[in-house]
């Protein structure tokens, strides 16, 4: 079963998420006996939203939130100019713009209090919404997302990367191949990484090209680079796992950093695992990220 719901973000952006899985009517516990048969009452599952990085899409989430619907409701957002929401060029692509939205998800789909699960943007939309509302945020995971300032040199080279794309790509194999062998950001042959990206395309009459606009992608993340937000993160009060591939962008120092500014912190690793760390290693990712989620969402 996949469900759409339309959710209106901020500024009257039309958002699109996605349920992969119907949820259970409550929440198990590890005793494999959900609230319900514990204690006579009925209750809806905990709910939990899953956001994606720059470029990404709810669906690649699809896997993680099939596992996360056996004890909770799973909702994962296509955020404002990706997948299959709004890309309108007049539109914000600010920071306060994707909290914002987040914000207006977890209202309008009734998932608060939430754990909120993040990758790369995804995640640091999560902890700044968690830091600006913790009312609506039960618990947090954090997936490879720096805490510091990625800078003007950073952003230069995204634009350079941008305009090195052989787009429309003729075939999705050559998607493919191009982001999982080819490009010059890849250092060793990454399948993964070429079936993410080919999952972010869309077949046009000259060819296959990305379901949002380049330009877009780098006005949103411009908005954020150039800042650190270790500020924010000390604000969230909920428990909160950071999660880092080994091979990932978030360096071993900063992530243990980012525990210990946190305070409620706590560390997971991904071995072999880039910094697509959900999508890399799927079984390693749900064994990372499981024992905490047990933490805060069981009753």
């Amino acid at each position: 079963m996949v469900r759409r719901i339309d959710v209106t973000g901020a500024g009257g952006v039309r958002l699109a998420a996605w349920e992969f899985a119907d949820p259970p009517k409550a929440g198990l516990g590890l005793d494999g006996l959900d609230r319900a048969e514990r204690t006579g009452e009925a209750t809806e599952a905990p709910g939990v939203l899953l956001l994606h990085g720059l470029m990404g899409r709810a669906s690649h989430w699809a896997s993680t939130a099939r596992w996360l619907s056996e004890r909770h409701r799973a909702v994962a957002l296509d955020q404002r100019g990706h997948g299959q929401s709004d890309k309108a060029p007049q539109a914000e692509y600010t920071r306060e713009a994707y909290v914002e939205d987040a914000e207006a998800a977890l209202e309008q789909l009734g998932l608060a209090p939430a754990v909120l699960i993040g990758h790369a943007m995804g995640a640091l939309t999560a902890w700044q919404l968690a830091a600006k509302r913790p009312d609506l945020v039960h618990g947090l995971i954090i997936c490879d997302m720096r805490a510091s300032a990625l800078g003007a040199a950073s952003q230069r080279e995204w634009e350079d990367w941008f305009k090195a794309w052989p787009v429309p790509f003729a075939t999705l194999a050559d998607v493919r191949k191009w982001f999982g062998e080819d490009d010059p950001w890849v250092e060793r042959p990454n399948p993964s990484r070429g079936e993410f990206y080919a999952e972010v395309m869309h077949e046009s009459p000259d060819g296959w090209r990305p379901v949002f606009e380049p330009e877009q992608m780098l006005k949103s993340r411009q908005t954020w680079v150039y800042d650190a937000h270790w500020e924010e993160l000390a604000q969230v009060r909920c428990p909160a796992l950071v999660v880092r591939g080994l091979d990932g962008e978030l360096g071993r120092a900063e992530s243990q950093e980012m525990v210990r500014v946190l305070p409620h912190g706590q560390y997971a690793e991904v071995a072999d695992a880039g910094h697509l760390v959900h999508y890399d290693q799927p079984e390693a990712w749900r064994a990372a990220i499981e024992p905490f989620l047990d933490g805060v969402l069981t009753p």
